[in-house]
């Protein structure tokens, strides 16, 4: 019976955390709709005269996509005078040749190839070595799967109208978003966070993030903060927070669009969800003391704890999940009080929050109709349930990066696929490798596939609808995996 009572304590401690995380996702919503009308009231104005600007393209093993980055970036609308653009390669293949041949086409342009010998750092690393040669001003720094606006720089200088500004970052847009149900539910993830937890922070003078691509910064910003440094998966969120924390002030501009590929296949996410969440453990460890110790409004350091800890959302939903099974065996066997979980309903109010973030943004990035409500309304359960289906894979990462366990920095795979030039079955870059962890994710969409048949024939349906999204997501996730190897 103690036992039964310690795995309802456990339950119970993992809906606080995710209320509380709620709390936070609805107070960013209400300043979106707060300072929606007011969004485009930033100071700016026409740099004059325009300053030199670097901007940098970091690439390691990227045949499918670095010739189009390229031919993008030689597209910027800026006067090629100021404009040095750095190719930092740290390739082990024949991307470092399809480079050198695309740069052969744009004799004209200031293009600077530098090859480093080992991958010391890794993006960190290569962002660090090309800074120390850097000519620009300003900064900018596109990921190879980027195809950056003509007009980026035109769009974004004129907002470091201030001295104090660090940071202007662009909202991310996707190529590829209606390639698979993956691509689809990832845009609605990203959407959520760049047009509600990106604006609601900046809104209110909260800490946001570099997005580690499509933004621009004052080079003297970055060395004030101490610089790239790799001792996180996340050296974009962790240079934001240094920066930030010694005063510099960041802009974020959601009109400002820079499309991007998102990964079409299950391994692809997966190696990218572990990175960011793994990154973002890491950089609590490393900014969330210094945060809470230092003069912020309560406000601030709410949704700074918030913000660096938002990946462990995954470790409540393992939790909660796991429990949940005790807790149905309890009160179905009459042990423990059906009550005890009905008082837990106050948790009910989290959901609805975050699925009010999501719903709102999905509409604000799709441009509301009624089809596109009804859209949004299947997407939202399905998006749920995936995303409790990563809690196993998400939760090891997160775990590794609160213990300090280091790791290499495993890039995501780019593949190209819209362009109709590569093949998804022949991309060399695929991850063929199969984890351990990827059984144990079928374990569980077998073990709450179980639960949900126990549910029907004893006719206890309390958890009957948690425990159909737990086992749909852990089974598309495992499937999913199989077929993407």
């Amino acid at each position: 019976m103690s036992f039964l009572y310690f795995v309802a304590g456990l339950y119970f401690l993992g809906m606080v955390f995710i209320f509380l995380y709620s709390l936070a996702q609805g107070h960013l919503l209400f300043y979106f709709f707060k300072f929606k009308k007011k969004r485009n009231q930033v100071s700016h104005q026409v740099p004059n005269p325009w300053p030199k600007v670097t901007v940098q393209l970091p690439i390691y093993n990227e045949r499918y996509v670095v010739e189009r980055v390229i031919d993008a970036v030689a597209k910027l609308n800026y006067p090629q005078e100021l404009l040095q653009i750095q190719i930092l390669d740290d390739s082990t293949d024949e991307t470092s040749a399809l480079i050198q041949a695309k740069l052969l086409t744009y004799p004209n342009l200031n293009f600077e190839y530098l090859h480093r010998g080992d991958r010391k750092g890794f993006k960190a690393g290569a962002l660090l070595e090309g800074l120390a040669i850097a000519q620009g001003e300003f900064v900018t720094i596109f990921d190879a799967d980027f195809v950056p606006d003509p007009d980026f720089l035109i769009k974004t200088l004129p907002y470091f109208s201030s001295p104090k500004i660090g940071m202007v970052q662009s909202r991310w847009t996707h190529l590829n978003q209606n390639y698979s149900l993956f691509t689809q539910l990832q845009a609605f993830a990203l959407d959520a966070h760049f047009l509600i937890e990106q604006q609601g922070r900046n809104q209110q003078g909260a800490f946001i993030n570099f997005n580690g691509t499509a933004g621009i910064w004052r080079k003297s910003c970055i060395l004030d903060a101490g610089n790239w440094q790799d001792d996180t998966l996340t050296e974009d969120l962790d240079l934001s927070y240094r920066a930030q924390r010694k005063g510099w002030k960041f802009i974020y501009r959601p009109e400002i669009e820079s499309p991007a590929e998102l990964p079409p296949i299950l391994s692809a996410i997966k190696s990218q969800q572990f990175r960011w969440n793994k990154g973002g453990a890491e950089c609590a460890v490393k900014h969330a003391g210094l945060v809470f110790r230092e003069p912020h409004t309560w406000q601030i350091k709410f949704h700074a704890f918030a913000h660096l800890f938002n990946s462990t959302i995954f470790i409540a939903i393992l939790l909660t999940s796991l429990c949940s099974i005790g807790l149905w065996w309890g009160i179905n066997a009459n042990l423990i009080p059906e009550k005890l979980f009905l008082a837990m309903g106050f948790s009910m109010v989290g959901f609805v929050l975050v699925a009010a973030v999501y719903l709102v943004s999905y509409l604000t990035a799709q441009a509301y109709s009624w089809r596109i409500f009804l859209d949004a309304i299947w997407k939202l359960p399905l998006f749920f349930s995936v995303s409790m289906g990563f809690s196993l894979h998400n939760s090891q990462a997160v775990l590794e990066g609160l213990s300090g366990k280091k790791s290499p920095f495993i890039r995501t795979p780019k593949f190209n696929l819209e362009s109709g030039s590569a093949s998804l079955q022949t991309n060399v870059y695929r991850l063929r490798s199969l984890p351990l962890i990827t059984w144990l994710e079928g374990g569980m969409g077998l073990l709450f596939l179980g639960m949900v048949v126990m549910g029907i024939v004893y006719g206890q349906y309390l958890f009957l609808t948690y425990h159909g999204l737990l086992a749909l997501g852990f089974s598309l996730v495992f499937i999913s995996s199989l077929r993407t190897r």
